[in-house]
């Protein structure tokens, strides 16, 4: 029996140390200028705080905003704006300035198509900046903060990192949270043979600020040799490729993966009859292919590499994020420097970085994207789910229907919903799981399921009377970050979970291990289990077996040809 820990010990300085569908979908997960003043300089002092809210860093001073407990440090550059010439290159350092820069308010996001209910492209291409929370009081003399930094989640398409109040991280869990912005659609993952074997550069962006952190943690009391990378849906896969990729190596010391895998992957019709099968990564080819025919829609085809090229940076940014172009590009590449290979067959290979990660999923992912389709794919009787099993299935359809029987389920939404998030998402994470403790047994891997069926919905969700939520994709986030909008607030119960939680996520970012006093007993994750259960209730947070749960020997069986990113163990 493992033992619980002491209390979490700060850490201490050491010598280095596909369709409009799923745009909107991915949008509503992830939830919903800077001026310059002149001000003389005053000579740095410890970890280059001068004041509460005045930090020193590597690139000029910064007033950020006190809120008692805490204090924000908001639209902090990493790197130049990438526009005009920078337009789909890697991320170039950030300007030197002088005087005191204000870090109040967040900068924009990046471009992005609308919120639902909203109309035209959002957000800027200036957009390369990132935001600090760490609590007002200091750490003792010699000691340090360790960081988590924040990737969001939006389908590579939307999203903020300012979308995320970390103050509860930050304060309970005595961290340092960093959250930031990256590139998304045709503006992060663009390819064309013009640009050759180019990086993805949303994915290049992360980096550049995981650099960043490198660089500057330690003047906010952090501890740059402590650093958790964590991340939700296309964060989580983000992740995947930096755990992954040869240029990563030692930006990050542990990562905590929620809701995707380095295996995730859609079946056909996931999204509704007739939408194509997804899997996150996509070969340099296939996205140079895409590239080819965006330039032609828009006018740029020519034999001349260089003015394609040139005519492609002269579009507005506007026309580039048009719905068709924007979301053609939603796929970070593989086959070049960054990432030389698709991360589950690094994975699969031996090929990834050894650090302690916590990963998990929650309990109904898919019923957040099903419900979603069904006003355009209404799902009422056993027909139309033996119909999308098929879709989705082919000839193994009759074989998901013998185990997900429509008639053990509430309603046929329920079942489909059931079947694809076993397939796409727990037993996928489960799969990873076990190709990390196969070639890394003594790696740290923790994972968990976040099972509240009474979840708060998050705001901007219809309601469908024959598909409740549940658990579904993203529902775990306002239990971590407190302007994440819902419908309902949480209950008692529910805020002693979320309290739970950012005591596990915090004690990993301390120690590598989520244990901490008092809680339930989180067990090491082997090759299919057991998890920890997230729930509210006493009681409720336990280990639980989810690999049998959610049927994850049929989805692996040899007898099952699921699709990409599914094969049998």
């Amino acid at each position: 029996m493992t033992s619980i820990p002491p209390p979490r010990p700060r850490t201490r300085v050491g010598p280095g140390t596909h369709s409009v569908r799923l745009l909107r979908l991915a949008v509503l997960l992830a939830v919903m200028v800077v001026s310059v003043t002149s001000a003389a300089a005053e000579p740095p002092r410890a970890y280059g705080v001068l004041t509460g809210t005045l930090v020193r860093t590597d690139h000029g001073l910064i007033r950020g905003a006190a809120h008692g407990s805490y204090v924000t440090f908001d639209g902090i550059p990493y790197a130049a704006p990438p526009t005009g010439r920078l337009r789909w290159q890697e991320p170039a350092p950030a300007a030197a300035w002088q005087g005191v820069r204000d870090a109040t308010v967040p900068a924009s996001r990046c471009v992005q198509m609308p919120m639902p209910g909203m109309e035209g492209v959002s957000g800027s291409e200036d957009c390369l900046y990132l935001n600090v929370t760490v609590p007002s009081a200091r750490p003792p003399a010699g000691e340090r903060r360790p960081v988590l930094v924040w990737l969001h989640g939006g389908a590579f398409l939307g999203g903020s990192g300012g979308d995320y109040g970390a103050e509860r991280l930050a304060v309970r869990g005595d961290t340092l949270v960093v959250t930031v912005n990256y590139r998304l659609g045709v503006f992060g993952y663009f390819g064309h043979r013009a640009l050759g074997s180019a990086p993805p550069f949303g994915l290049a962006d992360q980096q550049a600020a995981l650099r960043w952190v490198r660089a500057n943690a330690e003047r906010f009391g952090g501890d740059p040799g402590a650093v958790t990378l964590f991340g939700e849906s296309a964060g989580a896969l983000s992740i995947c490729a930096h755990l992954t990729s040869p240029r990563a190596a030692g930006l990050f010391q542990k990562a905590v993966l929620q809701s995707g895998s380095c295996l995730m992957s859609f079946p056909p019709g996931a999204l509704g009859p007739g939408t194509a099968a997804y899997e996150p990564f996509a070969t340099e080819h296939d996205v140079q292919d895409s590239g080819a025919r965006a330039a032609r829609e828009l006018g740029c085809a020519a034999n001349d590499d260089a003015r394609v090229l040139a005519c492609l940076r002269e579009q507005s940014t506007e026309r580039l994020a048009t719905t068709q172009i924007m979301q053609s590009f939603n796929r970070p590449a593989f086959g070049n420097s960054l990432l030389p290979t698709a991360p589950g067959e690094s994975l699969a290979s031996g090929r990834f970085h050894r650090v302690p990660l916590l990963q998990g999923t929650n309990h109904d992912e898919m019923r957040m994207f099903v419900g979603q389709s069904l006003t355009a794919y209404p799902l009422r009787t056993e027909e139309d789910y033996h119909a999308r099993l098929s879709d989705a299935f082919g000839p193994a359809g009759a074989a998901v229907a013998s185990r997900y029987p429509a008639a053990r389920y509430p309603t046929p939404a329920l079942a489909w919903s059931a079947a694809l998030t076993d397939r796409s998402l727990t037993c996928t994470t489960l799969q990873a799981a076990r190709e990390i403790a196969t070639k890394a047994p003594r790696t740290p891997l923790y994972g968990y399921e976040f099972n509240d069926p009474d979840a708060p919905v998050l705001t901007g969700l219809p309601p469908h009377a024959d598909l409740p939520y549940g658990a579904a994709h993203g529902f775990e986030l306002p239990y971590l970050f407190s302007s994440v909008p819902t419908q309902q607030p949480l209950t008692e119960a529910q805020g002693t979970l979320s309290d739970r939680m950012i005591d596990y996520w915090a004690s990993f970012a301390h120690t590598g291990n989520p244990n901490t006093p008092g809680a339930p007993r989180w067990p090491v994750l082997r090759t299919t289990g057991p998890v920890l259960s997230l729930a509210p209730g006493p009681g409720a947070i336990r280990a639980y077996d989810a690999y049998d749960a959610h049927h994850c020997a049929f989805w692996h069986g040899a007898h099952t040809p699921m699709g990409p990113g599914l094969s049998p163990l």
